[in-house]
């Protein structure tokens, strides 16, 4: 009976993973192989035997028949928008490469007035200006998209007849940052879009309502974190000011206070807590709200200062005591 070897570990044969390819003719240990794609051949440059024919082009489909002076349309074309409708497969006349003379411009601006649709234009128009406010504003680029889907809806619904465009664009930005959970104030929606703040208030209560969308609610909680960003103050006050807006909600005195005044309140008062005060008017400009607001909302939270500021709160910081606060 024949007698049958085991291959133990230690005895199985290596197997190099590194497969290097030579020229049989030449066999330089530094092998100069050419992949010719045009011809599908691969080639030694030292000698130029055809080693394989047949190859497989791996690079991307980019193809040029411009002048070495335009730039290099690509084969494949853009990719689809997912927010217009359509194919997206129209054929566009360049707008350049014609020597300076014009035509080419002329004859995109024909080409596109004749097969473009109004309603395409439109979104495309709009969506170009909701990115560049959304770039603006550094938003992430999520609220862009959503803020496009809700547009794509008003234009859909024609809910736009009788509005300001501009004022449908800010309320799309502003419902979207609402219902992402990165919360932006009227004020700010204004001064990024320089739409009045009526005009905003009374479009985006319109398309919440039309469009059945749940827009989320603002909470001061929500505007602390990049109020203290933007004041430069340290991760204690922060907590603390966290802490006293979730108490101070609770607060009947303090009903009826928007979560701006009520943040930037806290905010005031936490400041001053942990040592490293801001005054009013510095957190106003960061805030947008008015200096006398600040200060009529801290001088609630002065009065109930006993109840707010407890033990936890104050161990928070080292530098946090009492005796920090300032009379309202």
């Amino acid at each position: 009976m024949p007698e049958t070897k085991t291959l133990t570990a230690d005895a199985a044969p290596t197997r190099a993973l590194n497969v290097t390819v030579i020229c049989p003719d030449c066999r330089s240990p530094t092998p100069n192989i050419i992949e010719e794609f045009a011809s599908g051949d691969l080639v030694c440059g030292d000698c130029g035997l055809v080693l394989g024919d047949r190859i497989i082009d791996t690079r991307s489909e980019w193809r040029t028949f411009a002048n070495d002076e335009g730039d290099d349309p690509s084969r494949v074309g853009n990719a689809a928008n997912p927010f217009l409708d359509g194919a997206q497969l129209d054929t566009v006349i360049a707008r350049g490469g014609d020597g300076g003379s014009g035509l080419a411009r002329d004859l995109n601006r024909i080409h596109g007035r004749s097969t473009a649709q109004r309603h395409e234009r439109n979104l495309v128009q709009a969506y170009k200006e909701i990115s560049a406010l959304c770039d603006a504003y550094d938003l992430p680029k999520v609220i862009g998209d959503v803020a496009k889907q809700l547009y794509k809806k008003v234009e859909d619904e024609n809910l736009q007849r009788g509005k300001n465009n501009d004022a449908i664009i800010a309320a799309c930005i502003f419902l979207a940052c609402r219902q992402e959970g990165v919360p932006r104030t009227f004020k700010e929606i204004c001064a990024l879009t320089k739409v009045d703040r009526r005009d905003i208030g009374r479009t985006f209560k319109f398309l919440k309502g039309r469009l059945g969308t749940e827009s989320g609610v603002t909470s001061s909680d929500d505007l602390i974190l990049r109020f203290c960003s933007n004041l430069t103050l340290d991760m204690e006050t922060q907590r603390i000011a966290e802490l006293l807006s979730q108490k101070a909600k609770d607060m009947d005195k303090i009903a009826g206070k928007s979560p701006v005044s009520i943040a930037s309140a806290c905010i005031y008062m936490a400041s001053h807590l942990t040592g490293n005060p801001k005054d009013a008017k510095t957190i106003s400009s960061i805030a947008g709200v008015g200096e006398a607001t600040i200060k009529t909302t801290y001088k609630i939270l002065y009065a109930n200062r006993v109840a707010l500021i407890t033990p936890d709160i104050l161990a928070r910081s080292a530098k946090a005591s009492i005796d920090n606060l300032i009379t309202p």
